[in-house]
């Protein structure tokens, strides 16, 4: 395997927005957009059967940790297919990574450590092909060296369990970090913490609308629903996207089923799309179809990936039941088959 150093700097996702919700009857769906706002990523799906043979790059080339998965896994991949960005693997088990620039950072990079070198950008495949669990992340998660393959590229990690639980990794310092994530959303940096604390600038905001209020002889009235939300943040930075993400999720009703939920939450999801333009100046905007280049919603519960595209916003779906990962074979397919949005045409009739 050839490591294409040139690409590495398309892994800044700057701009991830992540949201996880229950339905009624328990499934758990953990929901995320991943955003390049320079030029396309190669994104494709990534089939990991049982078994199967891994190794981990390093600063230097493909010579770091070797491993053999444990449990099949399903990924979605960006720039080529040994970085999930996020997947599951057949226990449920799900993980993403997240940009997470300047405040994270991991320990210095020892090529006498190769044999247990992981890159920052293969953690997920590493964590959906050997454990079932977050716990066992945790208890595994200082038996490795975890690199960065590139000095700016720096990430965390959302990894959540189909029971619900969900934690978030942070590297500081080259120190791991696990936080449980209760609040249901993640984007970038600053540090999770920081984001918690940041919510209480926004005690005011409340769902439904202001009430009237007097103002000398004048009375003041809101002019459209949703008054109570007047102040929320609307711009594209992680702290804003944080505190809009943590309240959409908040008032979201709670839908019946898997299916349902993760209808929901590609809606929710919608309201973070980032078009292509308001990151650059005017000279500077590449030819791509959206910033926010792909969409996924993961059932946990019932094993199934979901996905639309910058190209395609048809929602697709992809089975893990319909994998049989003793068998299948290690392999890599484009998100889109054809980079066209297809258009249902209504005919009128007499």
């Amino acid at each position: 395997m050839g490591l294409v150093v040139c690409c590495l700097p398309a892994l800044k996702t700057e701009a991830c927005t992540g949201i996880a919700l229950t339905a009624k009857d328990g499934s758990y769906v953990q929901s995320r957009t991943i955003e390049w706002a320079n030029e396309a990523l190669k994104s494709e799906y990534v089939v990991i059967p049982r078994g199967q043979q891994l190794v981990s790059y390093t600063p230097t080339g493909a010579n770091g940790m070797t491993f053999k998965a444990r449990y099949g896994t399903l990924g979605m991949a960006v720039v080529q297919k040994e970085f999930i960005a996020e997947g599951i693997n057949e226990e449920g088990l799900s993980a993403g990574l997240f940009f997470f620039p300047r405040y994270g950072g991991y320990e210095k990079y020892n090529p006498a450590h190769n044999r247990k070198t992981l890159a920052d950008l293969q953690v997920v495949q590493w964590m959906l092909t050997q454990f079932k669990s977050i716990d066992e992340i945790k208890a595994a998660i200082s038996s490795v060296h975890i690199v960065g393959l590139e000095p700016s590229s720096v990430v965390h990690w959302r990894i959540g369990e189909p029971n619900g639980r969900q934690v978030v990794l942070e590297f500081v310092d080259g120190k791991p970090n696990f936080y449980e994530n209760t609040v249901g959303v993640l984007t970038n940096a600053p540090g999770f913490q920081w984001h918690l604390t940041n919510l209480n600038n926004y005690v005011n905001l409340f769902p439904g609308n202001a009430p009237s209020q007097q103002l000398s002889d004048l009375t003041l009235q809101f002019l459209g629903g949703n008054s109570g939300f007047l102040g929320i943040p609307g711009d594209a930075t992680p702290p804003s996207r944080f505190v809009r993400a943590a309240f959409y999720r908040a008032t979201a009703p709670q839908k019946a089923t898997g299916f349902e939920t993760v209808h929901l939450c590609f809606h929710l999801l919608n309201n973070f799309d980032i078009p292509v333009g308001i990151e650059h100046k005017g000279n500077e905007i590449p030819d791509i179809p959206s910033a926010t280049q792909w969409t996924s919603a993961i059932d946990l519960t019932n094993r199934k990936v979901y996905y639309k595209t910058a190209y395609n916003n048809t929602i697709r779906c992809i089975n893990l039941s319909d994998i049989d990962f003793g068998k299948v074979k290690y392999q890599s397919h484009p998100l889109d088959d054809i980079q066209e949005q297809p258009v249902e045409y209504v005919f009128v009739t007499d």
